[in-house]
Protein backbone atom coordinates (compact mmCIF):
# COMPACT_ATOMS: atom_id res chain seq x y z
CA UNK A 1 0.00 0.00 0.00
CA UNK A 2 1.32 3.35 -0.98
CA UNK A 3 1.69 6.47 1.34
CA UNK A 4 -0.68 8.28 -0.11
CA UNK A 5 -3.61 4.81 0.35
CA UNK A 6 -2.38 4.59 3.84
CA UNK A 7 -2.92 8.44 4.91
CA UNK A 8 -6.73 8.02 3.05
CA UNK A 9 -7.38 4.68 4.76
CA UNK A 10 -6.47 6.35 7.57
CA UNK A 11 -8.81 9.43 7.01
CA UNK A 12 -11.51 7.05 6.41
CA UNK A 13 -10.93 5.57 10.21
CA UNK A 14 -10.53 8.78 11.97
CA UNK A 15 -14.25 9.64 11.76
CA UNK A 16 -14.68 6.65 14.21
CA UNK A 17 -11.59 7.69 16.06
CA UNK A 18 -13.14 11.22 16.25
CA UNK A 19 -15.57 10.10 17.85
CA UNK A 20 -14.06 7.42 20.72
CA UNK A 21 -11.73 10.24 21.06
CA UNK A 22 -15.09 12.44 22.09
CA UNK A 23 -17.00 9.78 24.08
CA UNK A 24 -13.75 9.53 25.95
CA UNK A 25 -13.11 13.06 26.63
CA UNK A 26 -16.34 13.46 27.95
CA UNK A 27 -16.47 10.49 30.34
CA UNK A 28 -13.23 11.95 31.47
CA UNK A 29 -14.77 15.61 31.94
CA UNK A 30 -17.89 13.87 33.62
CA UNK A 31 -15.43 11.98 36.49
CA UNK A 32 -13.43 15.58 36.81
CA UNK A 33 -16.54 17.14 37.96
CA UNK A 34 -17.13 15.50 40.49
CA UNK A 35 -13.59 16.43 42.14
CA UNK A 36 -12.91 19.50 41.32
CA UNK A 37 -14.18 22.27 38.40
CA UNK A 38 -10.69 23.40 37.51
CA UNK A 39 -9.67 19.68 36.19
CA UNK A 40 -13.19 19.70 33.97
CA UNK A 41 -12.32 22.56 31.86
CA UNK A 42 -9.69 21.21 30.12
CA UNK A 43 -10.75 17.59 29.24
CA UNK A 44 -13.73 19.55 27.73
CA UNK A 45 -11.60 21.61 25.58
CA UNK A 46 -9.89 18.69 24.55
CA UNK A 47 -13.17 16.37 23.59
CA UNK A 48 -14.08 19.67 21.63
CA UNK A 49 -11.17 19.89 19.81
CA UNK A 50 -11.33 16.03 19.16
CA UNK A 51 -14.62 16.04 18.28
CA UNK A 52 -14.08 19.17 15.61
CA UNK A 53 -11.47 16.75 14.63
CA UNK A 54 -8.85 20.05 13.84
CA UNK A 55 -5.09 20.28 14.68
CA UNK A 56 -6.04 23.31 17.25
CA UNK A 57 -4.88 23.72 20.46
CA UNK A 58 -6.39 22.13 23.20
CA UNK A 59 -6.00 23.88 26.60
CA UNK A 60 -2.54 22.96 28.07
CA UNK A 61 -3.21 19.69 26.20
CA UNK A 62 -1.99 20.72 22.53
CA UNK A 63 0.71 22.33 20.81
CA UNK A 64 1.18 22.60 17.06
CA UNK A 65 3.98 23.87 14.89
CA UNK A 66 2.31 26.17 12.29
CA UNK A 67 -0.89 23.86 12.66
CA UNK A 68 -2.71 23.01 9.45
CA UNK A 69 -5.93 20.88 9.36
CA UNK A 70 -7.11 19.59 5.46
CA UNK A 71 -10.23 19.80 6.49
CA UNK A 72 -10.04 23.32 7.66
CA UNK A 73 -8.74 24.35 4.02
CA UNK A 74 -11.57 26.61 2.25
CA UNK A 75 -12.93 24.87 -1.08
CA UNK A 76 -11.80 27.98 -2.98
CA UNK A 77 -7.98 27.62 -1.98
CA UNK A 78 -6.28 24.97 -4.20
CA UNK A 79 -4.56 21.83 -2.03
CA UNK A 80 -0.84 22.13 -1.58
CA UNK A 81 1.07 19.67 -3.65
CA UNK A 82 1.63 16.27 -1.65
CA UNK A 83 5.43 16.63 -2.57
CA UNK A 84 5.73 20.13 -0.87
CA UNK A 85 2.95 20.12 1.85
CA UNK A 86 4.49 19.47 5.57
CA UNK A 87 4.44 15.84 7.15
CA UNK A 88 2.67 15.71 10.31
CA UNK A 89 4.17 13.63 12.50
CA UNK A 90 3.07 13.45 16.31
CA UNK A 91 4.44 13.52 19.92
CA UNK A 92 2.81 12.03 23.47
CA UNK A 93 4.47 12.96 26.47
CA UNK A 94 3.93 13.97 30.19
CA UNK A 95 4.48 18.21 29.79
CA UNK A 96 2.95 18.56 33.16
CA UNK A 97 2.07 16.18 36.28
CA UNK A 98 4.26 14.37 38.69
CA UNK A 99 6.26 12.84 36.05
CA UNK A 100 6.83 16.07 34.05
CA UNK A 101 10.67 15.95 35.36
CA UNK A 102 11.06 13.53 32.67
CA UNK A 103 8.59 14.48 29.96
CA UNK A 104 10.10 18.52 29.70
CA UNK A 105 13.41 17.74 28.41
CA UNK A 106 11.60 14.73 26.19
CA UNK A 107 9.59 17.33 24.61
CA UNK A 108 12.21 19.97 24.22
CA UNK A 109 14.36 17.64 22.26
CA UNK A 110 11.41 16.53 20.24
CA UNK A 111 11.53 20.16 19.49
CA UNK A 112 15.04 20.57 19.00
CA UNK A 113 15.29 17.62 16.90
CA UNK A 114 12.40 18.75 14.64
CA UNK A 115 13.91 22.02 14.12
CA UNK A 116 17.31 20.66 13.71
CA UNK A 117 15.72 18.20 10.92
CA UNK A 118 13.95 21.26 9.17
CA UNK A 119 16.63 23.30 8.97
CA UNK A 120 18.77 20.54 7.03
CA UNK A 121 15.97 20.16 4.48
CA UNK A 122 13.06 18.46 6.19
CA UNK A 123 12.35 15.02 5.36
CA UNK A 124 12.02 14.18 1.61
CA UNK A 125 12.42 17.45 1.06
CA UNK A 126 9.43 18.65 2.76
CA UNK A 127 9.40 19.96 6.46
CA UNK A 128 8.22 18.46 9.56
CA UNK A 129 5.05 19.83 11.61
CA UNK A 130 3.99 18.78 14.71
CA UNK A 131 1.26 17.65 17.35
CA UNK A 132 2.24 17.47 20.34
CA UNK A 133 0.25 16.38 22.88
CA UNK A 134 0.21 16.96 26.90
CA UNK A 135 -0.75 13.50 28.55
CA UNK A 136 -0.61 15.67 32.12
CA UNK A 137 1.16 12.20 33.54
CA UNK A 138 -2.38 10.41 33.49
CA UNK A 139 -3.08 7.06 31.85
CA UNK A 140 -6.46 8.25 30.70
CA UNK A 141 -4.78 11.47 28.84
CA UNK A 142 -2.66 8.82 27.45
CA UNK A 143 -5.40 6.78 25.75
CA UNK A 144 -7.73 10.18 24.40
CA UNK A 145 -4.26 11.26 23.37
CA UNK A 146 -3.16 8.12 21.26
CA UNK A 147 -6.83 8.16 19.60
CA UNK A 148 -6.37 11.68 18.68
CA UNK A 149 -3.41 11.06 16.88
CA UNK A 150 -4.70 8.00 15.05
CA UNK A 151 -7.21 10.65 14.07
CA UNK A 152 -4.91 13.31 13.12
CA UNK A 153 -3.17 11.67 9.49
CA UNK A 154 0.81 11.39 10.94
CA UNK A 155 3.59 9.75 9.51
CA UNK A 156 4.43 8.41 12.94
CA UNK A 157 4.36 9.39 16.45
CA UNK A 158 6.76 9.48 19.17
CA UNK A 159 5.19 9.03 22.72
CA UNK A 160 5.26 7.42 25.97
CA UNK A 161 7.26 7.40 29.57
CA UNK A 162 6.43 4.83 32.01
CA UNK A 163 6.13 1.87 30.58
CA UNK A 164 2.43 1.50 31.82
CA UNK A 165 1.84 3.95 29.44
CA UNK A 166 3.45 2.21 26.72
CA UNK A 167 1.57 -0.62 27.41
CA UNK A 168 -1.73 1.56 27.25
CA UNK A 169 -1.39 3.20 23.73
CA UNK A 170 0.66 0.92 21.43
CA UNK A 171 -2.18 -1.44 20.69
CA UNK A 172 -3.74 1.55 19.52
CA UNK A 173 -1.16 3.01 17.33
CA UNK A 174 -0.36 -1.14 15.97
CA UNK A 175 -4.18 -0.90 15.08
CA UNK A 176 -3.80 1.89 13.46
CA UNK A 177 -0.89 0.61 11.47
CA UNK A 178 0.76 4.50 12.75
CA UNK A 179 4.72 3.57 13.07
CA UNK A 180 5.61 3.93 17.02
CA UNK A 181 8.72 5.32 18.66
CA UNK A 182 9.49 4.66 22.35
CA UNK A 183 12.54 6.62 23.37
CA UNK A 184 12.85 5.46 26.83
CA UNK A 185 15.35 4.04 29.15
CA UNK A 186 12.57 0.36 30.38
CA UNK A 187 12.46 -3.24 31.72
CA UNK A 188 13.20 -4.78 28.23
CA UNK A 189 11.60 -6.98 25.78
CA UNK A 190 9.39 -5.23 23.96
CA UNK A 191 8.55 -7.66 20.81
CA UNK A 192 6.95 -5.63 18.14
CA UNK A 193 7.17 -4.58 14.20
CA UNK A 194 5.82 -1.06 14.49
CA UNK A 195 7.37 -0.65 17.39
CA UNK A 196 11.24 1.02 17.99
CA UNK A 197 13.02 1.80 21.32
CA UNK A 198 15.57 4.00 21.69
CA UNK A 199 16.08 3.87 25.21
CA UNK A 200 18.82 1.88 27.08
CA UNK A 201 17.67 -1.92 28.41
CA UNK A 202 18.67 -4.20 31.73
CA UNK A 203 20.28 -6.42 29.79
CA UNK A 204 23.31 -2.89 28.35
CA UNK A 205 22.58 -1.08 32.08
CA UNK A 206 22.40 -3.81 34.61
CA UNK A 207 24.87 -5.47 33.08
CA UNK A 208 26.69 -3.15 33.86
CA UNK A 209 25.91 -1.92 37.20
CA UNK A 210 25.20 -4.70 39.10
CA UNK A 211 28.58 -6.21 38.62
CA UNK A 212 30.22 -3.34 39.31
CA UNK A 213 28.36 -2.43 42.41
CA UNK A 214 28.94 -6.17 43.86
CA UNK A 215 32.72 -5.37 43.16
CA UNK A 216 32.88 -2.21 44.71
CA UNK A 217 30.42 -2.37 47.29
CA UNK A 218 29.83 -5.85 48.16
CA UNK A 219 27.60 -8.95 47.56
CA UNK A 220 24.69 -8.13 49.83
CA UNK A 221 21.99 -6.01 48.00
CA UNK A 222 18.64 -4.01 48.67
CA UNK A 223 16.30 -3.04 45.99
CA UNK A 224 13.75 -0.52 45.86
CA UNK A 225 11.25 0.28 43.17
CA UNK A 226 8.68 1.53 41.68
CA UNK A 227 5.44 -1.01 41.83
CA UNK A 228 4.74 -1.11 38.10
CA UNK A 229 6.30 -3.02 35.33
CA UNK A 230 9.38 -1.20 34.85
CA UNK A 231 10.02 -1.77 38.78
CA UNK A 232 8.93 -5.43 38.85
CA UNK A 233 10.57 -6.56 36.07
CA UNK A 234 13.62 -4.83 36.43
CA UNK A 235 14.11 -5.96 40.14
CA UNK A 236 13.72 -9.48 38.29
CA UNK A 237 17.15 -8.57 36.39
CA UNK A 238 18.67 -6.96 39.40
CA UNK A 239 18.36 -10.82 41.14
CA UNK A 240 19.60 -12.32 37.78
CA UNK A 241 22.48 -10.15 37.68
CA UNK A 242 23.12 -10.18 41.30
CA UNK A 243 23.28 -14.12 41.08
CA UNK A 244 25.34 -14.64 38.08
CA UNK A 245 27.65 -12.13 39.52
CA UNK A 246 27.67 -13.79 43.01
CA UNK A 247 25.66 -11.43 44.93
CA UNK A 248 22.37 -11.98 46.86
CA UNK A 249 19.42 -9.50 47.39
CA UNK A 250 18.63 -9.51 50.97
CA UNK A 251 15.47 -7.59 50.74
CA UNK A 252 13.07 -5.40 48.27
CA UNK A 253 10.38 -2.87 48.41
CA UNK A 254 7.98 -1.56 46.08
CA UNK A 255 6.11 1.83 45.88
CA UNK A 256 3.10 3.17 44.12
CA UNK A 257 4.35 6.30 41.83
CA UNK A 258 2.51 8.82 44.18
CA UNK A 259 4.09 7.65 47.82
CA UNK A 260 6.73 10.21 49.22
CA UNK A 261 7.29 9.16 52.74
CA UNK A 262 10.02 6.35 53.13
CA UNK A 263 10.90 6.63 56.76
CA UNK A 264 9.41 3.05 57.66
CA UNK A 265 11.49 1.41 54.24
CA UNK A 266 14.82 3.29 55.25
CA UNK A 267 14.54 2.02 58.90
CA UNK A 268 14.14 -1.48 57.33
CA UNK A 269 17.15 -0.94 55.21
CA UNK A 270 19.57 0.13 58.00
CA UNK A 271 18.22 -3.43 59.92
CA UNK A 272 19.54 -5.18 57.16
CA UNK A 273 22.39 -3.47 56.58
CA UNK A 274 22.86 -4.52 53.02
CA UNK A 275 26.47 -3.69 50.82
CA UNK A 276 24.01 -0.86 49.11
CA UNK A 277 20.86 -0.09 47.97
CA UNK A 278 19.43 -0.61 44.26
CA UNK A 279 17.20 1.86 43.34
CA UNK A 280 14.69 2.04 40.57
CA UNK A 281 12.68 4.70 41.74
CA UNK A 282 10.24 6.84 39.42
CA UNK A 283 9.27 10.09 39.61
CA UNK A 284 8.47 13.60 41.65
CA UNK A 285 7.26 11.80 44.39
CA UNK A 286 9.94 9.03 44.91
CA UNK A 287 12.62 11.71 44.41
CA UNK A 288 12.32 12.25 48.31
CA UNK A 289 13.67 9.04 49.10
CA UNK A 290 16.98 10.19 48.90
CA UNK A 291 16.67 13.10 51.48
CA UNK A 292 15.14 11.34 53.45
CA UNK A 293 17.79 8.63 53.31
CA UNK A 294 20.40 11.41 53.55
CA UNK A 295 18.54 13.13 56.49
CA UNK A 296 18.39 9.82 58.10
CA UNK A 297 22.69 9.62 58.10
CA UNK A 298 22.42 6.13 56.24
CA UNK A 299 23.53 7.24 52.86
CA UNK A 300 27.56 7.59 54.79
CA UNK A 301 27.20 3.56 55.48
CA UNK A 302 25.18 2.13 52.80
CA UNK A 303 25.44 3.85 49.31
CA UNK A 304 23.18 3.82 46.36
CA UNK A 305 23.64 2.76 43.05
CA UNK A 306 20.58 3.07 40.80
CA UNK A 307 19.03 2.88 37.20
CA UNK A 308 17.18 5.98 37.68
CA UNK A 309 18.89 8.78 39.29
CA UNK A 310 19.45 11.67 37.31
CA UNK A 311 16.77 11.17 34.73
CA UNK A 312 14.82 14.18 36.06
CA UNK A 313 17.65 15.94 36.90
CA UNK A 314 17.12 15.06 40.70
CA UNK A 315 21.19 15.88 41.21
CA UNK A 316 19.90 19.40 40.48
CA UNK A 317 16.73 19.29 42.56
CA UNK A 318 18.56 18.18 45.46
CA UNK A 319 21.11 19.22 47.97
CA UNK A 320 24.84 17.83 47.52
CA UNK A 321 24.40 15.70 50.52
CA UNK A 322 21.58 13.87 49.51
CA UNK A 323 22.73 13.33 45.93
CA UNK A 324 26.31 13.35 45.76
CA UNK A 325 28.06 9.48 45.31
CA UNK A 326 25.31 7.94 43.99
CA UNK A 327 26.75 5.86 41.17
CA UNK A 328 24.62 5.07 37.91
CA UNK A 329 24.55 3.80 34.58
CA UNK A 330 23.34 5.57 31.03
CA UNK A 331 24.88 6.09 27.84
CA UNK A 332 24.33 9.87 27.66
CA UNK A 333 25.86 12.39 30.26
CA UNK A 334 25.77 16.05 29.82
CA UNK A 335 29.40 15.82 30.65
CA UNK A 336 30.86 13.49 28.09
CA UNK A 337 33.50 15.22 26.16
CA UNK A 338 32.84 14.62 22.47
CA UNK A 339 32.90 16.47 19.47
CA UNK A 340 29.39 15.68 18.67
CA UNK A 341 28.37 16.51 22.40
CA UNK A 342 29.84 19.69 22.41
CA UNK A 343 27.85 20.85 19.68
CA UNK A 344 24.67 19.43 20.35
CA UNK A 345 24.92 20.71 23.95
CA UNK A 346 25.69 24.16 22.70
CA UNK A 347 22.72 24.22 20.31
CA UNK A 348 20.12 22.98 23.63
CA UNK A 349 21.74 25.77 25.47
CA UNK A 350 20.98 28.26 22.46
CA UNK A 351 17.61 27.10 21.90
CA UNK A 352 16.17 26.64 25.78
CA UNK A 353 18.89 28.99 28.33
CA UNK A 354 21.94 28.61 29.59
CA UNK A 355 20.21 28.00 32.88
CA UNK A 356 18.76 24.67 31.51
CA UNK A 357 18.82 22.51 34.77
CA UNK A 358 21.06 19.58 32.72
CA UNK A 359 20.64 17.32 29.42
CA UNK A 360 19.24 13.97 30.35
CA UNK A 361 19.77 10.73 29.16
CA UNK A 362 15.61 11.16 27.95
CA UNK A 363 16.37 13.75 26.40
CA UNK A 364 19.32 11.94 23.58
CA UNK A 365 16.35 9.21 23.65
CA UNK A 366 14.56 11.42 21.94
CA UNK A 367 16.96 13.31 19.96
CA UNK A 368 18.20 9.79 18.26
CA UNK A 369 14.46 8.61 17.65
CA UNK A 370 13.90 11.37 15.67
CA UNK A 371 16.55 11.49 13.28
CA UNK A 372 16.74 7.00 12.72
CA UNK A 373 13.22 8.38 11.60
CA UNK A 374 13.73 10.57 9.33
CA UNK A 375 17.12 9.34 8.16
CA UNK A 376 14.91 5.80 7.31
CA UNK A 377 12.51 7.89 5.27
CA UNK A 378 15.08 9.75 3.25
CA UNK A 379 16.76 6.55 2.50
CA UNK A 380 13.35 4.58 1.51
CA UNK A 381 12.65 7.58 -0.39
CA UNK A 382 8.75 7.44 0.82
CA UNK A 383 6.70 7.76 3.86
CA UNK A 384 5.23 4.07 3.35
CA UNK A 385 5.16 2.62 6.59
CA UNK A 386 6.61 -1.32 5.08
CA UNK A 387 9.16 0.65 3.33
CA UNK A 388 10.62 2.99 6.23
CA UNK A 389 10.82 -0.07 8.66
CA UNK A 390 12.35 -2.37 6.13
CA UNK A 391 14.67 0.71 5.73
CA UNK A 392 14.91 0.50 9.84
CA UNK A 393 15.47 -2.85 9.86
CA UNK A 394 18.40 -2.80 7.60
CA UNK A 395 21.24 -1.85 10.14
CA UNK A 396 20.64 1.86 9.91
CA UNK A 397 23.32 3.79 12.06
CA UNK A 398 23.71 7.38 13.74
CA UNK A 399 26.31 9.54 15.66
CA UNK A 400 24.83 10.57 18.60
CA UNK A 401 26.16 12.75 21.10
CA UNK A 402 26.88 9.85 23.21
CA UNK A 403 28.72 7.93 20.32
CA UNK A 404 27.82 6.09 17.29
CA UNK A 405 24.68 4.02 17.99
CA UNK A 406 22.86 1.43 15.30
CA UNK A 407 19.78 0.12 15.31
CA UNK A 408 19.86 -3.98 15.63
CA UNK A 409 17.50 -4.89 12.77
CA UNK A 410 15.76 -8.37 14.53
CA UNK A 411 14.78 -6.73 17.69
CA UNK A 412 14.28 -3.37 17.08
CA UNK A 413 16.26 -2.05 19.70
CA UNK A 414 19.69 0.13 19.80
CA UNK A 415 23.03 -1.16 19.70
CA UNK A 416 24.70 1.52 22.12
CA UNK A 417 27.27 2.50 24.47
CA UNK A 418 26.74 2.69 28.50
CA UNK A 419 28.90 4.74 31.10
CA UNK A 420 29.07 4.65 34.48
CA UNK A 421 29.43 7.77 36.66
CA UNK A 422 29.49 9.26 40.16
CA UNK A 423 27.00 12.30 40.98
CA UNK A 424 28.99 14.96 42.16
CA UNK A 425 28.64 18.03 44.49
CA UNK A 426 28.26 20.18 41.48
CA UNK A 427 24.43 19.34 40.41
CA UNK A 428 26.60 16.56 37.49
CA UNK A 429 28.01 13.71 37.23
CA UNK A 430 31.76 12.44 36.88
CA UNK A 431 32.08 9.93 34.19
CA UNK A 432 34.43 7.03 34.93
CA UNK A 433 34.08 4.07 32.92
CA UNK A 434 32.37 3.80 29.61
CA UNK A 435 31.56 0.57 27.67
CA UNK A 436 31.18 0.85 23.73
CA UNK A 437 28.81 -0.95 21.62
CA UNK A 438 26.54 -3.07 24.23
CA UNK A 439 24.02 -5.11 22.37
CA UNK A 440 20.45 -5.70 23.59
CA UNK A 441 21.26 -8.94 24.08
CA UNK A 442 18.04 -10.59 25.78
CA UNK A 443 16.11 -8.81 23.15
CA UNK A 444 18.26 -10.14 20.56
CA UNK A 445 17.49 -13.83 21.78
CA UNK A 446 14.11 -13.73 21.59
CA UNK A 447 13.54 -11.16 19.40
CA UNK A 448 13.80 -11.71 15.43
CA UNK A 449 10.92 -9.24 13.65
CA UNK A 450 13.00 -10.09 10.50
CA UNK A 451 12.09 -13.54 10.34
CA UNK A 452 8.79 -13.32 12.17
CA UNK A 453 7.29 -10.54 11.61
CA UNK A 454 4.19 -11.20 13.51
CA UNK A 455 5.40 -11.33 16.54
CA UNK A 456 3.65 -9.37 18.99
CA UNK A 457 4.50 -9.12 23.06
CA UNK A 458 6.83 -8.18 25.80
CA UNK A 459 9.18 -11.38 26.89
CA UNK A 460 10.44 -11.17 30.51
CA UNK A 461 13.28 -12.55 31.92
Amino acid sequence: MSANQSMTGRRARSRLSRLAVAIVAVALTVAACTSSDDDAEPAAETAAAADAGTADTAAEATETTAAVAADDTPADEPAAPADTEPIRVGSLLDETGPLNIYGTPMADATRLAIADINAKGGVLGRQLELVALDSKSDQNEYIAGADRLVSEDLAVVHAGITSASREAIRPIFDEAELLYFYNVLYEGGVCDRNTFVTGVVPTQQLQVLIPWAIENMGPRLYVLAADYNYGQISADWVREYAAVNGGEIVGEDFFPLDVAEFGTTISEVQEASPDAVVSLLVGGAHMSFYSQYNAAGVNADIPIVSTTFGLGSEQVALDAASSEGIVVAYPYFEELDTAVNAEFVAAWHGEFGSDYPYVTDLAVYVWEGWHLWADAVNAAGTLDRDAVIAQLESGVSFVSPKGEVSLDGGSHHLVQPVSLARANADNGFDVFETFDNIPPSFEQDVCDLIASPDTNEQFTP
